[in-house]
């Protein structure tokens, strides 16, 4: 690898000398450091695959060479919509490597989600396998100029398959371009309102947070991990994927989520570090045969969304492991705050409600008064908006890298929070009107604009609330309009929410109510709908 990169003010991985500036460059090293040494194990149908390091290298090669040869170059963006399978690595690192832009969706998102990415990001290609081929043939059908290549299933007219598509490879061994400024992925998250948006992330920001992490040991030279987490949301693909790759161990991946089954796997594949979401906490909980299943695993820990105390402390008891946690976002690649390393309570699990303290070359803000000028630093224990600093923040939102970092770097986060005297965070709330459901965002506009077209509803409006096993649920209060039942409306919204909405994001409480509660500025007040559910007090 060469590359001549420099930045006095920050380091990393992809700094000074001869330095990683392209993502896929972590894989060529492993490559290089273990090439006969296990990378991926891929376990489908209870058919068990895996591939070596100098496979999945080779592989990455083959297929950056494919989208050469079908006319693909830098920043030309490719969509991901496949479930955790070896292939989708192999496509993420050939994406990169290529300089082109990986555009990772949830491969059980609807036609309709998946055709307006594809649409926003103005992907070339799109690769589905099994899980999204049906989705994607629909979302392609009403976009121009772009190729389906499918993974698994027999290719329609107008489509690629994938063995056809390694066929048509060029020779030449891809070079990865030398900028880590350049775009290398762009999620799609949610925001305070409209459609979702393109968080842009640079290689630069990607490798400085797996550095940034690296430097706490979350992931061990001698760990086997676990991919249970989806890769196309950021915690999967980085903290998980990108940890992994770059430690050089091994990953067992797995789609879907079968609590005694994943139990089994963990025991029969030795996997030792286990990145999970809460929901896979409150499913172990308690279960007969956790603490033998998981003798051997060094690390447990819990993001994406926020871990109850009381289910903290169950899973100890009954599974012998303190469970760590985290705070981050996508638009900080994703790891701001970890308990790893930080305080301790008496018997030796992070403090309560505590997500930690910020890794090295992460700083964090408690600001009062951002939102309308420069703001203040707010005194400990005082809440107030959480703002983030460093080389692993977002380039700014797609497509023109609006709303990104400050000049000075800080990024204002949205979320409210505060520090203790000894520097750790807690998270207190949420600015924006976001739910996050088994660590996946939802925004509630997008819920209310579908909800709004069912039959029989006159007024919606959508909040969320918690939930044990998913951390919050969609709830949806509708009005109807006169004269419609209150079965038919459950049954509409129900309906057309299957059918326009991801499963995730479907409401799982309808609560038809005669009017909504209105502030003094005309918002809906939906701080008085969660207090109001949260008592079944639904006389509005």
């Amino acid at each position: 690898m060469s590359g001549g990169y420099r930045a006095d003010a920050t380091r990393g991985l992809w700094k000074s000398g001869t330095v990683t500036v392209n993502v896929s460059q972590i894989l060529r090293t492993a490559a290089e450091r273990d090439p006969s040494g296990t990378a991926l194990v891929e376990t489908s149908s209870g058919v068990r695959r895996a591939v070596t390091w100098a496979e999945l290298d080779a592989a990455a090669d083959a297929v950056s060479q494919g989208l050469s040869a079908r006319g693909l170059r830098a920043g030309h963006r490719v969509a991901l919509v496949m479930a955790n399978r070896i292939d989708l690595v192999v496509a993420y690192f050939a994406v990169l490597r290529g300089g082109m832009v990986a555009v990772p969706v949830n491969p059980r998102s609807t036609a309709r989600e998946i055709g307006r990415m594809l649409g926003d990001s103005r992907a070339r290609l799109v690769l589905a396998d099994q899980t999204a081929v049906d989705a994607v043939r629909a979302a392609a059908a009403e976009i121009e100029n772009v190729t389906v290549v499918v993974d698994g299933p027999e290719p329609e007219p107008g489509e690629i398959g994938f063995a056809d598509f390694l066929d048509s490879a060029v020779t030449a061994e891809p070079v990865a371009p030398a900028d880590p400024e350049a775009l290398a992925v762009i999620l799609y998250t949610s925001g305070t309102s409209g459609q979702p948006r393109g968080v842009m992330l640079s290689h630069r920001a990607l490798l400085a947070n797996i550095e940034q992490v690296a430097q706490l040991a979350v992931v061990a030279s001698t760990d086997v991990c676990l991919g249970l987490l989806p890769m196309f949301h950021i915690y999967g693909l980085n903290c998980v994927l990108g940890q992994a790759v770059h430690q050089g161990v091994p990953l067992v991946m797995v789609d879907g989520f079968d609590p005694r089954g994943l139990l089994e796997l963990v025991r029969a594949e030795g996997i030792t570090n286990l990145a999970v979401a809460p929901p896979v906490i409150a499913a172990w909980s308690g279960l007969e045969g956790l603490r033998d299943a998981l003798a051997d695993v060094r690390v447990v820990v819990s993001g994406a969304s926020p871990l109850d105390p009381d289910l903290a402390d169950d899973f100890r008891q009954s599974s012998g492991h303190v469970v760590e946690q985290g705070y981050g976002l996508t638009e900080a690649s994703p790891v701001v705050a970890v308990t790893i390393g930080a305080s301790r309570t008496a018997d030796g699990a992070p403090k309560p409600h505590s997500v930690g303290r910020p890794p090295p070359g992460i700083e964090v803000r408690i600001v009062e008064g951002g939102a309308t000028g420069e703001g203040r630093d707010a005194g400990p224990d005082d809440p107030a908006e959480i703002w983030v600093r460093g080389d692993n923040l977002l380039t700014g939102y797609w497509p023109d890298g609006s709303d990104g970092p400050r000049a000075d770097g800080w990024y204002a986060t949205g979320d409210v929070g505060m520090l203790d005297a000894d520097g750790e965070l807690y998270l207190v709330d949420r600015l924006r009107e976001l739910v996050i459901v088994s660590g996946f965002n939802v925004y509630p506009r997008e819920v209310e604009d579908v909800v709004s077209e069912a039959y029989g509803v006159a007024q919606v409006a959508v909040v969320g609330l918690p939930h044990e096993e998913t951390g919050e649920q969609v709830v949806a209060f509708v009005v109807p309009l006169p004269d419609i039942a209150e079965s038919e409306v459950r049954e509409s919204v129900a309906a057309i929410s299957r059918t326009r909405l991801a499963r995730f994001k479907q409401p799982t409480r309808i609560e038809v109510v005669e009017g909504l509660p209105y502030s003094a500025t005309g918002k809906v007040a939906k701080g008085r709908l969660r207090a109001m559910a949260r008592r079944s007090d639904l006389n509005l």
